[in-house]
């Protein structure tokens, strides 16, 4: 059964950094696109952050997190990470990581995924 475990995430504090994961079992993340998406509150849409292309293919990012968050793959270990660095207040979210339909997706519609992870919140505040 395909399954995706995220980890990670808590309270940090505006500038720090944060790494979280998802561990992917019932097919190789490696060959397949994966995305990070973020919810920033209860009543509001999600939100595209972050893509990796499959095998080992470009990335891509939101505006509002380019340059501060990065994400990569380890085939090996079949999980998917998103470090964040200069974690900003804005960036308070609940965070998935989630396989689009549709290869080289960036969507931000939840529909247009097949499996995410269960989610894991980030919260930033001083």
């Amino acid at each position: 059964a395909v399954q995706l475990l995220q980890s990670g995430g808590g309270l940090v504090q505006p500038g720090d950094s944060l790494t979280l994961s998802c561990a992917v079992s019932g097919f190789r993340a490696y060959y397949s696109d994966m995305n990070w998406v973020r919810r920033q509150g209860p009543g509001k849409g999600f939100e595209w952050v972050a893509s990796i292309e499959n095998r080992g293919g470009p990335t891509n990012y939101a505006a509002s997190v380019k340059g501060r968050f990065a994400v990569s793959i380890d085939a090996a270990k079949n999980t998917l990470y998103l470090q964040m660095t200069s974690l900003r207040t804005e960036d308070t979210a609940l965070y998935y990581c989630a396989t689009p339909r549709i290869r080289g997706s960036k969507s931000s519609d939840r529909n247009d995924y097949a499996y995410w992870g269960q989610g894991t919140q980030v919260t930033v505040s001083s």
